[in-house]
């Protein structure tokens, strides 16, 4: 049975070194617009960008010595390819990342400059599937999942630790959900090391699987053609995610596509600080549900500031 509480710790001693200790910001505006207090976790302020340095790393640092020599694969459109390809880098491990070919140039760009070499692929998810799985069996790489993996959520866990350990008496913890990695792992770190700490998630409307999942007690995909201005969120649960998430997340909100925005556009214009738009779902939930947070202590989870400023959605 995993020892949730010795893991997570033994996470945080492993990845140390190669990851930031991000801190964690508040706004005497926004607090009076809620109103509660509001402690804003900023994995903006990671190594290349985003929490997916957490995970990645320590997943990693975890590999054999042969495995680190043949090298390793993911496959990811943006996020957790800057990842393992720095987390690689620092490592002196080869990284193949495979991503769709309508990927963003500027996440493409990242990768190449961290030394990850990129392979291309038709941008749906049996086209990452088939072309990852020639190259695992060309070279002998060892794949892993953004997600899907144990260790990668407990280095994705760290962040939340860290959050609980600054500001220890949080009457909850707000986590944008895509494929459930880093929910999961905040959830598994309020149950170990909050005080009756809840976790709530933040999830865009349009691609509401989390929360459609939970009510139906099992996946529910969204459609193929589904879409979101917070494109880190479109991934779906796997069952290690869905399975953390039941049992540890309390419920979910879903928030409109407008919300996403405004709430983006305050961050940027009262904290001033860059964020991604699957950041900016964890204010869009407290400030669509103000009554349930007024007067507590929240936490919010920034995952990520990768955002390509040629694209603002405020300036539109």
């Amino acid at each position: 049975m995993l020892d949730i509480k010795n893991s997570i710790n033994s996470s945080a001693e492993r990845i140390s070194s190669h990851i930031n200790k991000t801190p964690v910001l508040t706004s005497e505006l926004i607090n009076k617009i809620v109103p509660a207090k509001l402690y804003f976790k900023c994995e903006n302020f990671q190594k290349m960008g985003a929490f997916k340095m957490r995970g990645a790393t320590n997943a990693i640092l975890q590999l054999s010595n042969e495995q680190k020599q043949k090298g390793i694969i993911t496959h990811s459109s943006g996020n957790f390819a800057q990842a393992i390809a720095l987390a690689a880098k620092s490592l002196n491990i080869k990284a193949y990342l495979v991503m769709p070919n309508n990927a963003s140039e500027v996440k493409k760009r990242a990768v190449r400059n961290y030394g990850g070499e990129i392979i291309e692929c038709i941008p749906t998810l049996e086209g990452r599937e088939s072309t990852t799985k020639k190259i695992l069996e060309e070279k002998g790489v060892t794949f892993i999942h953004s997600y899907n993996d144990i260790n990668v959520i407990m280095g994705n866990a760290t962040a939340g630790k860290e959050l609980i350990e600054e500001c220890p008496n949080l009457d909850c913890i707000i986590v944008p959900v895509g494929g459930g990695g880093l929910i999961s792992g905040v959830a598994l770190s309020a149950s170990v090391f909050g005080n009756n700490c809840s976790v709530i998630g933040a999830e865009p409307h349009n691609v509401d699987d989390a929360y459609r999942s939970l009510l139906k007690g099992k996946i529910v995909p969204n459609k193929p053609t589904a879409d979101t201005i917070a494109d880190g969120l479109k991934t779906i649960l796997c069952e290690v995610t869905f399975n953390i998430i039941s049992k540890y997340v309390d419920e979910i909100i879903r928030v409109t596509e407008r919300e996403i925005i405004n709430a983006m556009q305050l961050i940027w214009e009262r904290m001033k600080i860059i964020i991604e738009p699957s950041s900016a779902v964890t204010l869009a939930a407290v400030l669509k549900s103000k009554q349930k947070f007024e007067n507590k202590k929240v936490g919010l989870l920034l995952s990520g500031g990768n955002v390509d400023l040629s694209h603002l959605p405020f300036t539109k």
